[in-house]
Formats: C-alpha cells, sequence, structure tokens
C-alpha cells in the first residue's frame, strides 16, 4: 500500500514538472531567445564527452577549424559588380566611358562607350610623352647654346652681343635642381665664365626663337593663366615659369608684407591688401594682368595669420631668365655694358636677323629625357608637357616636312606652321603607326588643359597596350604614377589591394576626371584600362567611381 502511495506521488509530481515548463511568466519569446544566445565575453567551451570512456586522463584538444577558402570570381562576376557601379545615381547625368583589357590573353575584359568621345583632361599627357620617347628616345637632351660673333680675346672681351639660344630645356627648374633653380642657371654661369668671359661690350640676349606660335596654346580659358596649370611656354623657360608669391600680415591697419621669390625686377606688385584685426576671416585676391607682370593683391588678412603661399605666372619668362643669368655672371665678376634683350620667332623675322652669331662658345645640356618624362607625368607637368610637344614639331616634325617640300609655296607655308601644329602632327602620325584610329583622338593641346581635346577609352587602352610591350617600356612605366606611391596618385588608394600596384595616368579638369593605366588582378593577371568621366560636377564623385573600379579589378582573383 506504501509502494502505491509513493508511486503516486512520482507521478503527481512529474505532471506538476511537465506543466511547470510551458509557462513563460510573461518573458517575451524574442528576449528568451536573446538570452540564450548573447555571449559576455569570451565564452567557456563545452567539454568534449566521449561515449566510450577513455583509459588517459589526457584532455582531448578540439581539431583546427578548417578556413573557409576565398570564393573564386568569375568574369561574369566582376563584369555585373562593375555594372552595379556604374549604374550609380550620382552618375546618371554624366558620361562614363570604360575599357578593360588583359595584357596576358588580349581579351576584352569589360567595355562601356569605348568608342565614343570624352575630354581626356591630362589622359592627353599620355599620347604626347609616348610619341615622344618613340620619336625623340629616353636618352634625347635638350640643349641651351650660348654664341658670339667672336671668341674672348685675350683680355676675356666679347666686343659684341652675347646670346643664349634655348630649345627648350625644362631642367631650369626646382623640380630638378633639389629645389633651387639658380643652380642650374649658376651651372650656365660657370660656362661661360669658362670660356673665358670676362667682359661683354654688348647685350645679354635670350633667344627663344626655336619655339614658334603663341605662348599660350590656343583653346585654354583665360582663368587658368594666371595659375601653375597655366604657364606661358617658352623655349628659355626657367623656374617652371613661375614665381612664388608670399602675403604675409604686418601691423594692424597696415598694408600686407608681399614678396615674389625668387627676387627679381620683371614682375611688379600693386599692393592693396590691408593687416586686419585679430580673429577676423583672410579675405584676399590675387589677380594677375593678362600678357603683363603686374600683380594685384587686395582684400585683408588678420594680425597672427599663417600668410598665403602660391605660384603665379610669369608672362615672357624668357625675360626672367635672362635677369636671373645677368645678375649670377655680374657675382662671378663679368662686367655687361649692354642691356638685357629678348627675342622670338616673330621679333626675329620682322628684323631680318636670318641666323644665330656664328660662335658657339658655351652649351648646358638636360638630363636624359626618360628623367624628363617622369617629371612630367607623374606631377602632371602641363608646360613640361607643351613644351615635348612644341620639341617634337621642331626637331622631328619640321625636318621631316622640309624634306617632303616640292616648292616655295610648300616652304612659305611650313614657315607659318607653329611648334604646337607640327608637335599634333607627330603624335597624329606615331599615333596612325599603332594603329590607332586617326578619328579616335583628337587633339588641341600637349596636356590636356583645353577642353576641345576629345579621346575614346579604346584609343588608350590601345596606346598603353603598345607601350607595354615598347623597346622603351620600362622607361615609359616609370614614367607613370603609382598609386598611394607618388605624383597625382599619391593619395589615393592608400590601404587597398590597389596601393603600389596601379599605375597611370590621371586627369583632372572642371566636370572631367580620368585614369587610364594598367594594374595586376589578385590572381596575377596584367590589365590595361582607360576610365572617363565627364559631365560630373563633383570631384569628389568623379575620383571615387573611378577609384572603386580600379581596386575591384585588383581584388579579381579569377581568370579571363
Amino acid at each position: 500500500m506504501r509502494k502505491n502511495h509513493l508511486k503516486l506521488k512520482v507521478v503527481a509530481f512529474l505532471t506538476f514538472a511537465i506543466l511547470f515548463s510551458g509557462f513563460n511568466f510573461g518573458i517575451p519569446a524574442a528576449a528568451q531567445e536573446a538570452s540564450r544566445t548573447k555571449v559576455i565575453g569570451k565564452p567557456t567551451p563545452a567539454p568534449t564527452i566521449s561515449p566510450t570512456p577513455q583509459p588517459s586522463a589526457t584532455p582531448t584538444l578540439s581539431p583546427t577549424p578548417t578556413p573557409t577558402p576565398t570564393p573564386i570570381q568569375t568574369v561574369a562576376d566582376l563584369q555585373s559588380k562593375i555594372r552595379q557601379m556604374l549604374a550609380r545615381p550620382e552618375l546618371r547625368r554624366g558620361s562614363v566611358g570604360v575599357k578593360i583589357v588583359s595584357l596576358d590573353t588580349n581579351r576584352t575584359i569589360f567595355e562601356e562607350n569605348a568608342q565614343k568621345y570624352f575630354m581626356p583632361a591630362s589622359n592627353m599627357k599620355s599620347y604626347t610623352v609616348a610619341a615622344a620617347l618613340e620619336k625623340l628616345s629616353p636618352d634625347f637632351r635638350f640643349v641651351t647654346s650660348v654664341y658670339a660673333s667672336m671668341t674672348p680675346d685675350a683680355s676675356g672681351t666679347i666686343r659684341g652681343d652675347l646670346s643664349v639660344y634655348g630649345r627648350g630645356d625644362v631642367s631650369f627648374s626646382t623640380a630638378f635642381e633639389g629645389g633651387d633653380s639658380s643652380t642650374k642657371l649658376n651651372a650656365l654661369a660657370d660656362k661661360i665664365v669658362q670660356a673665358g668671359v670676362k667682359r661683354i661690350e654688348g647685350n645679354l640676349v635670350g633667344d627663344e626663337s626655336y619655339f614658334t606660335g603663341s605662348p599660350i596654346p590656343y583653346s585654354w580659358e583665360w582663368d587658368d593663366l594666371q595659375w601653375k596649370s597655366g604657364a606661358e611656354i617658352s623655349a628659355l623657360p626657367v623656374n617652371d615659369n613661375l614665381v612664388e608669391l608670399v602675403v604675409k600680415p604686418s601691423a594692424a591697419n597696415a598694408a600686407c608684407f608681399v614678396q615674389t621669390l625668387p627676387v627679381n625686377a620683371i614682375v611688379k606688385i600693386v599692393n592693396r591688401c590691408q593687416t586686419a584685426t585679430t580673429g577676423t576671416q583672410r579675405e584676399i585676391r590675387v589677380t594677375k594682368k593678362l600678357d603683363q607682370n603686374i600683380l594685384e593683391i587686395s582684400g585683408t588678412m588678420p594680425l597672427g595669420d599663417a600668410g598665403y603661399t602660391g605660384n603665379v605666372t610669369v608672362s615672357r619668362p624668357a625675360q626672367f631668365f635672362v635677369e636671373m643669368l645677368r645678375g649670377l655672371l655680374i657675382q662671378k665678376g663679368v662686367t655687361i655694358t649692354g642691356q638685357n634683350k629678348v627675342i622670338n620667332a616673330s621679333e626675329k623675322s620682322f628684323s631680318g636677323i636670318a641666323s644665330l652669331p656664328p660662335i658657339e662658345i658655351a652649351k648646358l645640356e638636360s638630363p636624359p629625357f626618360s628623367i624628363v618624362a617622369a617629371k612630367t607625368m607623374k606631377p602632371s607637368q602641363n608646360a613640361y608637357t607643351e613644351t615635348i610637344l612644341w620639341t617634337l614639331g621642331e626637331h622631328t616634325g619640321r625636318q621631316q616636312e622640309l624634306v617632303s617640300a616640292t616648292d616655295e609655296a610648300a616652304v612659305k607655308k611650313l614657315q607659318k606652321t607653329s611648334s604646337a601644329e607640327l608637335g599634333a602632327k607627330v603624335v597624329q602620325k606615331f599615333l596612325n603607326e599603332i594603329g590607332i584610329a586617326p578619328d579616335s583622338v583628337i587633339q588641341w593641346d600637349g596636356s590636356g588643359l583645353s577642353r576641345h581635346n576629345l579621346i575614346t577609352p579604346d584609343s588608350a587602352v590601345a596606346l598603353y597596350t603598345y607601350m607595354s610591350k615598347s623597346r622603351y617600356a620600362a622607361v615609359w612605366r616609370e614614367s607613370l604614377t603609382v598609386g598611394g606611391v607618388d605624383g597625382t596618385l599619391q593619395n589615393r588608394f592608400k590601404g587597398t589591394v590597389a596601393a603600389n600596384n596601379i599605375r597611370g595616368k590621371t586627369g583632372t579638369i572642371d566636370q572631367v576626371s580620368t585614369l587610364s593605366g594598367y594594374v595586376t588582378t589578385a590572381a596575377g593577371e596584367r590589365l590595361v584600362f582607360s576610365i572617363l568621366v565627364n559631365g560630373v560636377s563633383n570631384v569628389r564623385t568623379r575620383q571615387a567611381a573611378i577609384d572603386e573600379i580600379v581596386v575591384a579589378l585588383a581584388s579579381f582573383n579569377g581568370k579571363p
């Protein structure tokens, strides 16, 4: 009886326990789920229980988990990703052209509007510099010569003018001389002194007649001409044809301190800038008179302001060259009785001067073109590129045209053709030689500052493909800016797989951003690409769209 009673108690207890477990006492199911899955700190791993008792007391170690393999992408995956990027609403009102080709298989990976025209901005430099590498060679050097009608006599005197004849040596510049543009001018002055010159009884003449045509390329916009991007072109360039403008506060309600460096008598300053009280906002304006070396500085700069420093262009930079050279010659003890003079091609033709003085008493060469090319492409230097184009026109184009000129009319026509026009013809001929359609590149200048230039993504890819196999491929590659490392890509692609990987040429003007070049995928595939964005107002939006595509290419782990 007692056993039956005990059995009834157990049954009752079990029944109550089962019913009790069905209640949640008002705790929501979601909260219960959360309370089951939430981990505070590092969880203690559950012990492994073997179904069969082990004789050893040695604990059982869990096996190391196998890493999940990265999925291999297909070309279709990559194409879909790029299409999604191009479909972003912020690009909808603009135009984007893309072409991507494998250098290893020659297969086209992706293209969009590849045959359409786009403004290239500084991607235009790729065409100019590539043609110059092929036609001038990486070993080409720009030469500056010093001529006189006689050699110095026993006393070191030259009776007559001393003429410095320039051929576009851009290396009279801080970019080549460790920050001091006078270093190379000083070397030229030394060459003159070493030739025995102690006294010049005549003028110091800067002859920039090697180049013909307007010193400002046609189709450049006037508001570019004041700043570094719009510097004039000259056969006697110096300091990138710029002066450094420094504006600082002085005393309250007094004129600001204004200076141009290097100190010179060429650039005149009209200072209307006033020093304001501490805490006010800086409002200064810098205006350069077109075709004049007059700088007007107006507005206010508060006390305590760090000051403004910027580069402003110099009109007729050959005058700047001659003045700086004269000062160095005088420092070295050379007496010059005459004035400084500058003569260009049109003035030389008008005056009836047919040739240079007969005796070359000194000369100075530039570094090899391989170095000039890199100093041009990486920082995207406009004046250098125009100088390269004009040099192509004179060194290669004019000589070829003279050979083919069959009559006097052809010769006269050639004499009226500018260095820039002849240079563009050389570039066009080169592009035709490597199989690029003549109508796929419309060139108005060498640098891309002109808004009239037009290229296609297809032509850019064809150019970069050719140059990757050129006899000068290594020099070409070294001229290109490297993502996250140098030049105009120094601050882009950092921290991505494209850093120290993508090499190419950027381009940026109002409404335009471009990038053409090379990138290696995660699978080791070498790609050549061109991405041109036009008609999108925000520069960050344009660059972000380009960079996102390039990173996707660098991350691609599949095979075409």
